[in-house]
């Protein structure tokens, strides 16, 4: 009688989930298409996580892969458009090689940070065009040192995809 009753439950909850994802789906859809580029202002960070974006910035201009992947904590993972996961230095080298060397820009939407773990929600673009081309999210672990390593890198562009 209990699983009934969880059964019904069940169906009940997905059935109205089914209803109504068309209509949520065509809101977040209808709002996210309406919204003017770079709507979300840019917040300050913390020094220490601030660091980590202008190394990323440095590295990635100079196409200095080692000092790119050495901002990644030994297990770190890549996670970009089109591309399989990777993870590990040496993998990311691989995957950043022929990468990099243009004018990144950085910046932060937010941020949080407790004892060894913490993240970056931001945007990117290039040199002095205006306007984000893409989103990122940056997972951060403090390592004993004290210092911040990106434990995963995940970006992916605005533009929509072309059919």
């Amino acid at each position: 009688m209990i699983a009934i009753r969880a059964l019904s439950r069940s169906l009940v909850l997905a059935g109205f989930v089914a209803l109504c994802a068309p209509e949520l789906r065509a809101q977040s859809t209808t709002t996210t298409a309406t919204l003017p580029a770079d709507t979300l202002p840019s917040v300050p960070l913390p020094a220490e996580l601030a660091r980590v974006l202008r190394d990323y910035e440095r590295a990635w201009r100079a196409s200095d892969v080692p000092a790119l992947v050495a901002l990644f904590t030994e297990d770190g993972l890549v996670l970009q458009p089109g591309r399989a996961p990777v993870r590990g230095r040496e993998a990311m080298a691989q995957v950043y090689r022929g990468q990099g060397g243009g004018a990144l820009r950085l910046r932060a939407l937010a941020y949080a940070q407790a004892d060894t773990v913490g993240y970056i929600i931001g945007a990117y673009g290039y040199g002095t065009t205006p306007g984000d081309e893409g989103k990122f999210t940056l997972t951060l672990r403090r390592v004993p040192n004290g210092r911040w390593l990106i434990a995963s890198d995940m970006d992916n562009g605005s533009r929509s995809p072309r059919l």
